[in-house]
């Protein structure tokens, strides 16, 4: 889109303050339908005659620096004969700092960055009424800072500042599209569970949910204009029960709130923060913790997937599962909502991206993030480690740029829609000829610098603390993620009637030359992934191995972001499915039930975030929702309750439904909502045998005890044998 109306900035500099520009217009009575369409460098609010325009927060998104998202809003309601329009602008992901230890580099793209604007164009029954330009004004807003990282100074007792004149000036050198995404709004509010005094004499408030967003204040009539409200935001407690923000890094995270006198709700207007506790650190002594609401804002994703079990910790496993999905869903699938990063990592999503589609429908979610993908990827294919980038270009490491390949073919199963594999094939593709273009050994890659086995706990921590790539061999993961990609770059094309010969025997070579490389495996994530990827020669017997070595390992995971997502498939397909819901159900470290046992509300980023003797890891990385080793709900609802899609009839047009049932559960139940309808797939021990309740919105395979069943759409029951 072009837009009419111009952009427009203050003349004035005004530092940190969020500038607010106003115009007032007039119109006849009883006018059409209208429409507000608007833009900005930095995150807006729109006020038409005092009341908010539509609930969109943090618009209008982050998206890569070669585009700007424009929203379009039904303002016909709000109109009156007299209208006043403010805009107020802060720096969102635009001149906010976007990664604490990149300062350098971040500082200098702040100061390319042009100043906050924005332009703006309202249209009744299609003609253009008002649009941005000259003769708006503008004024400082009572948002006095607002950052991403470090929070917000909102000052509510001063509200007549001066009107300013505005300035034209170039619009972005980017394309201008309408919203692609899903919108990010308010979603959830919790009050808090507990007031506690620290140790130190903290007044600290707990919500009793790790969440990210940010808190509503409501204060009482008797309020005093200049009170002051100082809130400082944490995760966690340390060991002695004390606030703890050491793991926020360089994020200061703080809300500074000055007041005015009377009856008054703030929240902020610019920022959000990852937190489960808030310290009041200055407060007016009619502030009373039950005027504060925790909101959690996260992207307008529709929940599809619930699961359910008799075991409650599992239980919790589940919703930690969804609650960190929320958290770090918001406009991008960021790594963490809370220290100094809470970027579009692309080693985190292509890892969660099948969990994630079970639990939310992200079709437009991720069709929006992709498309900043291919925009960033660069000329010779090679993928930025994050998305949009943030860190100068850096990219090429295997299992994360593979994001390129493995989110676009999954979204596409999960619903079906191919115009995702049209809208992403070329960067498939590039991504795919890059590894070849710069590996030193044809079919393998050989070579770069890679993120190896992420947080493995292979070696040991304490014997090798800052070896966080784990032992697993780098080439081993760069070639069997050649593998895969080269593969799903195969099957994508074929979906699309396209040519990939040249990429069939490119994995012919690929397959051949790994199995001539790598005659033994050596940790656990080398066995998964020759066994995920169907790259072991005999698959069987590195299966077998791979059940020996967790027996071995005491029957606990050894493994980091690359192979944990895959061990209970491989362990399930290949016969070892008790050792599977083994893993499942542990409670001791390290394992995805022993964070609960700390009394975790969301993922943690490691295994042992907080360690068994109630110490904590190190600050330096050590966030308390990380949604990557939450990959494991997509094997409860694929495998455990077997809900599962077909490559043939992708978005659940058929469904196969194979429940794999273990007797330390006694029952299990899981429930999607696809593009056809509800598949909902149930078993229960009865004392006799197993029961099996499924239902489904279109025809499927069931199997039950090795014995497929055709049925058609409908609820059907299946008892099995003990």
């Amino acid at each position: 889109m072009k837009f009419q109306g111009k952009w427009i900035k203050s003349q004035e500099d005004f530092g940190d303050v969020a500038p607010t520009f106003v115009k007032e217009f007039s119109l006849p009575p009883n006018v059409g339908e209208a429409t507000l369409t608007l833009t900005a460098f930095g995150v807006y609010e729109a006020i038409l005659n005092g009341q908010r325009v539509g609930e969109y927060i943090f618009a209008p998104g982050w998206t890569s620096s070669k585009r700007l998202q424009y929203q379009s809003y039904d303002i016909t309601s709000l109109l009156q004969e007299k209208n006043i329009l403010s805009v107020t602008v802060g720096k969102g992901w635009y001149r906010s700092p976007l990664s604490g230890w990149f300062e350098e580099s971040d500082t200098r793209r702040i100061k390319r960055a042009q100043p906050s604007g924005f332009a703006a164009v309202i249209t009744v029954d299609g003609n253009q009424i008002v649009e941005t330009n000259n003769r708006w004004q503008v004024h400082e807003s009572p948002v006095r800072f607002s950052e991403l990282y470090d929070g917000e100074f909102y000052d509510a007792n001063i509200s007549n500042y001066p009107l300013l004149p505005v300035e034209e000036y170039p619009g972005p050198n980017c394309s201008i599209a309408p919203q692609q995404g899903d919108i990010i709004c308010e979603v959830d509010r919790l009050k808090s569970s507990k007031l506690i005094t620290t140790p130190k004499g903290e007044i600290v408030v707990d919500f009793g949910q790790n969440l990210t967003g940010y808190v509503e204040l409501s204060l009482p009539p008797c309020t005093k204009a200049g009170e002051e409200v100082v809130i400082s935001f944490a995760e966690v407690l340390d060991t002695e029960g004390n606030f703890y923000t050491d793991n926020y890094r360089s994020a200061k995270s703080k809300l500074r709130y000055i007041c005015r006198n009377g009856a008054q709700t703030y929240k902020p207007k610019f920022t959000f923060f990852g937190f489960r506790y808030i310290r009041l650190d200055k407060y007016p002594a009619a502030c009373s913790v039950n005027s504060i609401t925790a909101i959690s804002v996260h992207s307008d994703m529709k929940r599809t997937g619930w699961l359910a079990s008799s075991n409650p910790l599992l239980n919790q496993l589940f919703e930690n599962i969804v609650w960190g999905q929320k958290g770090n869903f918001l406009d991008i699938p960021t790594d963490c909502p809370q220290r100094d990063e809470r970027l579009g990592w692309t080693g985190d999503a292509q890892t969660f991206v099948k969990a994630a589609s079970y639990n939310y429908d992200t079709e437009r979610f991720f069709t929006k993030w992709l498309t900043d993908l291919a925009l960033e990827q660069h000329g010779n294919g090679c993928v930025t480690h994050v998305i949009p980038d943030a860190m100068d270009g850096q990219g090429g490491s295997a299992a994360w740029a593979d994001a390129a390949t493995i989110c676009p073919w999954q979204i596409y199963l999960t619903y079906g829609n191919k115009e995702i594999l049209e809208n992403q094939f070329e960067s498939m593709r590039k991504w795919v000829d890059y590894i070849t273009a710069h590996t030193t050994d044809a079919n393998l890659w050989i070579g770069g610098t890679h993120f190896g086995d992420w947080l493995s706990l292979e070696p040991p921590p304490e014997e090798e603390p800052d070896r966080l790539q784990g032992s697993t061999r780098a080439d081993f993961i760069a070639s069997a993620f050649y593998a895969n990609s080269t593969q799903l770059v195969i099957k994508a094309g074929k979906v699309l009637g396209l040519d990939v010969l040249a990429y069939e025997s490119l994995y012919e070579g690929i397959v051949k030359a790994f199995r001539k490389k790598f005659t033994s495996y050596l940790s656990q994530t080398e066995h998964i992934l020759a066994l995920q990827f169907e790259l072991a020669s005999n698959p069987q017997a590195v299966a077998d191995a791979l059940a020996k070595k967790i027996a071995s390992d005491n029957f606990s995971l050894q493994t980091g972001f690359v192979g944990t997502p895959y061990m209970l498939h491989v362990l399930t397909k290949y016969g070892h499915t008790e050792l599977a819901y083994t893993l499942l159900l542990r409670e001791e470290y390290p394992s995805w039930l022993y964070p609960i046992t700390k009394g975790a509300t969301t993922v943690w980023e490691r295994w042992d975030s907080i360690k068994p003797n109630g110490d904590l890891q190190t600050a330096n990385m050590n966030s308390f929702n990380h949604y990557a080793y939450g990959a494991v709900a997509d094997w409860v609802y694929s495998v455990a309750a077997g809900i599962q899609t077909i490559e043939e009839y992708p978005g659940f047009a058929r469904v196969r439904i194979a429940p794999m049932p273990d007797l330390r559960l006694g029952w299990l139940s899981g429930r999607v909502e696809t593009r056809h309808g509800i598949v909902i797939s149930k078993w229960q021990y009865t004392g006799k045998n197993i029961r099996y309740d499924i239902v489904t919105p279109s025809p499927a395979e069931i199997i039950i005890d090795g014995k497929t069943h055709g049925v058609d759409k409908g609820s059907h029951v299946f008892f099995g044998d003990i």
